[in-house]
């Protein structure tokens, strides 16, 4: 991640808004305070015929930077968060175009390889809870997840997906390195689902179960694979 907009994100959101709030009595003060936190959550794709680097919107949508070279990002698919200006008329190739006002990366993973009865050994089994909220959702083959837990003594905080007992449940388990204390913040991370059965078109039930600090939760989400 190249700001600090994620992990403190809804903490200065708040700080945003009641700036936005007091401000807005100043007739003089045209400053747009709505850029300072994000509208969307895209895919940075790479179109393998031109080479043009675009967002990935939702399942249908596609979206052209018009404003601000995302090409650093190179082929490598990552999920991020960005405040983008959907702009008027159509982009070839394109469902739409957009101003791009900041683009933040966000940790983008494939599932791990399932270890059966050693899975919470290796992968690790500290309690985690999943925030529900625009961010915590599956889209383009991807499963999002805004998480809560403890941050205290900067060790690093390791999560993994893995298949479930069913062809479509997947079991998060997080490895906090001890750091088990401090303060309550929260984190995304997305997981490509690329290795569970193609659902053929169809939509279907994809459960996720996790160790939460209250004890093992599921929660259901739609999904289809990519096309």
């Amino acid at each position: 991640m190249k700001k600090n907009r994620l992990l403190y994100y809804f903490l200065i959101l708040g700080m945003v808004l009641g700036t936005f709030s007091l401000q807005s009595c100043l007739d003089d003060d045209k400053t747009d305070y709505s850029t300072n936190y994000p509208n969307a959550l895209v895919t940075i794709k790479t179109n393998n015929t031109t080479g043009q680097v675009y967002f990935q919107l939702d399942d249908e949508t596609t979206i052209l930077p018009t404003n601000k070279n995302i090409s650093t990002y190179g082929k490598k698919e990552l999920r991020a968060l960005t405040n983008i200006k959907v702009q008027d008329g159509k982009t070839e190739g394109y469902s739409k175009s957009a101003h791009v006002n900041w683009v933040d990366t966000i940790l983008t993973k494939q599932m791990a390889p399932t270890l059966g009865v050693k899975n919470e050994a290796v992968y690790g089994k500290d309690p985690v809870e999943i925030v529900k909220d625009w961010t915590t959702i599956v889209e383009d083959g991807y499963l999002t997840l805004r998480f809560r837990t403890y941050f205290g003594n900067g060790k690093k905080h390791v999560m993994n997906l893995v298949k479930g007992d069913k062809p479509y449940e997947v079991v998060l388990h997080h490895n906090a390195s001890g750091d088990t204390k401090g303060l309550i913040r929260d984190g995304l991370v997305a997981f490509r689902l690329s290795d569970l059965p193609d659902t053929q078109g169809k939509t279907v039930d994809l459960t996720l179960k996790w160790q939460s600090f209250s004890g093992v939760k599921t929660v259901t989400f739609k999904y289809k694979s990519r096309k």
